[in-house]
């Protein structure tokens, strides 16, 4: 069976194809008219997804093509479930193209597993078994699962995740090239790991919590561009720390009122149980502190308050440090991510007052109320140093399709870890 073939041209389709069609048909495959390259990603990932809905099991990509046109095609491409093969143009660009799609494929699956077959062991075991195969003796991995989270004093992770039957796990991944186990720690990733959210006690409507597979999105992303990294030959010392825990509904479940004392002393009142990502991560940010990182990144699938603001498309970017925050526009706008800033101040800490601890973990309104997405960027200033100096808190709204587009299948997307990635380096 001869490949099926998708090329490039400059000229606009065939009349019968209509007024400016994006890609027509022969007897090859497609061809992709890109007359406009300012609309020339658009209209490759429009043609992706209808190769894609016809069923078409491996695609060759035929003639001349840059490193963004292959990898917008390959973005837009692959389905959740028997996807499509992919064969790169014969340019320079297959060796990095190949790096950056294992580290695409392995995000999206973890994102897109069903939260039955993903409990937060296996999130967090999958996500080192992944490393330690790219890094091999230049990976240590260390696991505090269940009971020991409370006794070693991750009160965040372990209150979130006691409702469930399957422990929640605060994994610690050291990524050491140098071989000195003395060397500083160059740079700390935290992610949101809840492997399912049914909001606890704060219950979700159906609709709500039915893409809650997702709320693992960012432990996948930082994962995912760890591992690129390191494809790419990362030569400095990264903690990955992921937060993992299953938000559900039991006689052992957190509750509202409950007052919880993290380890750094800031104490935290509980005021709505579907606000646990945060809960989550200020675990991972103290311990991302006591390393003396100068770079933090945390990321989370963390407000529908960044969906509103920022649509599907962006990634909101927050930090109280100006440099790292530029640097991480700049490599998002190098590798052709889109990201944007949002507010963080100061002030922001003070934006969920509680009569009864240092803070509360939202506000007792809908959403969180006005500015939610920053008052939770807020909340996690409470967990790095007070001028939040090399921290990125990264809200991404843009790392699940609920329903597939025109330019986009259906669930993960990845996007991002070219970004984290790029800055691991540059950073």
């Amino acid at each position: 069976m001869t490949d099926f073939l998708v090329s490039l041209s400059s000229e606009p389709a065939a009349a019968h194809w209509g007024e400016n069609a994006p890609f027509s048909l022969n007897a090859q495959g497609a061809v992709v008219h890109i007359d406009d390259e300012q609309d020339a990603l658009r209209k490759i990932a429009v043609t992706a997804r209808a190769v894609d809905n016809m069923n078409i099991k491996k695609v060759k990509l035929d003639g001349q093509w840059s490193f963004d046109q292959q990898w917008q095609f390959a973005m837009s491409f692959p389905r959740p479930r028997n996807a499509g093969d992919i064969i790169w143009a014969d340019t320079e660009d297959k060796e990095r193209l190949e790096q950056y799609f294992t580290a695409l494929r392995f995000t999206r699956k973890l994102v897109n597993d069903t939260p039955e077959d993903l409990s937060p062991e296996n999130l967090a075991t999958r996500a080192a078994e992944w490393i330690q195969e790219l890094g091999g003796d230049k990976v240590s991995v260390e696991m505090i699962t269940g009971e020991a989270l409370k006794e070693a004093g991750w009160t965040g992770i372990y209150n979130v995740g006691r409702g469930s039957e399957r422990p929640p796990v605060f994994l610690e991944l050291d990524y050491n090239p140098t071989g000195n186990p003395d060397a500083p720690v160059d740079a700390a990733l935290v992610g949101k790991g809840i492997t399912f959210d049914s909001g606890g006690y704060s219950l979700k409507s159906s609709e709500g919590m039915l893409d809650m597979k997702c709320d693992m999105g960012g432990a996948a992303t930082v994962t995912g561009a760890l591992g690129l990294a390191m494809m790419q030959g990362l030569t400095k010392r990264v903690k990955l720390l992921l937060c993992c825990a299953e938000n559900l509904v039991s006689g052992h479940a957190y509750k509202l009122g409950d007052v919880l004392t993290y380890k750094n002393g800031v104490t935290v009142e509980v005021v709505n149980t579907d606000a646990e990502g945060r809960l989550v991560l200020a675990d991972g940010l103290i311990r991302a502190t006591e390393l003396n990182a100068p770079l933090i990144i945390d990321a989370a699938t963390l407000t529908g308050a960044a969906m509103v603001a920022l649509g599907g498309d962006y990634h909101g970017v927050f930090s109280m440090d100006d440099a790292a925050r530029d640097k991480m526009l700049s490599s998002a706008q190098a590798e052709n991510e889109k990201f944007w800033p949002l507010p963080l101040e100061a002030f922001h800490k003070n934006r969920c007052p509680s009569s009864f601890a240092d803070t509360a973990n939202s506000r007792p309104q809908k959403g969180g109320g006005a500015g939610g997405a920053s008052n939770a960027a807020g909340f996690l200033a409470h967990f790095v140093n007070p001028q939040g100096k090399g921290w990125v808190h990264l809200d991404l709204a843009a790392a699940y399709q609920s329903s597939g587009t025109s330019e986009m299948p259906v669930g993960a997307t990845a996007k991002g870890i070219r970004s984290i990635a790029r800055m691991l380096h540059d950073y």
